[in-house]
């Protein structure tokens, strides 16, 4: 087993209950860890045996031009279609940040994070 990291993904997108967050976007930092099987791509040395990272990053950036009102939401969708794109996947791990929330007070980010293992039928 091994894991995958995409670490410090920085997207502009539109989420957040208040309109203006939806009319004037704002940035977001995400990592993203998933846990698969490494040891075929380790020894074949072929892309084909492995999780692309860049179709891992393509993934969180569709989700993420999809508006929200909410980063959980958006999370959510990331981590279900990272599991039925990806079969291999055994355990996800993501963050998503809001950098300079709409809070009144000096607040850099806020975060939130899920887990998630894939159900053994």
């Amino acid at each position: 087993m091994g894991k995958i990291c995409l670490k410090g993904i920085k997207i502009y997108a539109f989420h957040g209950c208040l309109k203006e967050e939806n009319i004037i976007g704002g940035n977001y930092k995400i990592n993203l860890t998933v846990k698969t099987n490494l040891e075929k791509p380790s020894k074949s040395d072929d892309l084909i045996d492995t999780i692309n990272y860049s179709s891992l990053y393509k993934i969180i950036e569709k989700e993420m031009s999809i508006t929200s009102s909410l980063i959980e939401n958006v999370c959510e969708r990331i981590l279900n279609t990272l599991f039925n794109s990806f079969p291999s996947i055994t355990k996800a791990s993501l963050q998503i940040s809001k950098l300079n929330p709409p809070i009144d007070g000096d607040i850099k980010e806020v975060s939130i994070k899920k887990k998630r293992k894939r159900s053994l039928k």
